[in-house]
């Protein structure tokens, strides 16, 4: 288990702006929509039924069928949230006759996925 962290807020005690050091920010500061876009990408990360799925996808290639079994949850609703991580680019899948396999669309996505466990268990 992670060892517990102070949250306490620390507030600067004065008013001087580092006007050199915000300036330099700003200069690399991506624009307001591609934040935006972040924002909503890191969105789909926030459910854990899809996070359950990319870890299995993580695993292997899989069937919806196979995923809703490993979950145990209906197909439907797994293709739902498969949808939905289509959509954010984050899965895609190919067809071999009647089954569709799903898989992680790019080694990111497990990155991604590696990288916030990592920083939960530190």
């Amino acid at each position: 288990m992670a060892a517990k962290r102070d949250l306490t807020i620390e507030r600067c005690d004065c008013d001087i702006i580092h006007q050199e050091v915000v300036d330099e920010v700003q200069s690399r500061m991506p624009k307001e929509e591609t934040l935006y876009d972040l924002a909503e990408f890191f969105k789909v990360f926030g459910d854990s039924t899809r996070i359950r799925i990319l870890w299995a996808l993580a695993e292997s290639e899989m069937c919806v069928c196979d995923i809703a079994n490993l979950l145990n949850m209906t197909q439907s609703a797994i293709s739902h949230q498969l949808r939905v991580l289509k959509q954010a680019a984050l899965v895609k899948y190919r067809r071999d006759g009647k089954i569709v396999y799903y898989s992680l669309d790019d080694d990111h996505v497990k990155q991604i996925i590696d990288q916030g466990m990592a920083h939960i268990n530190e």
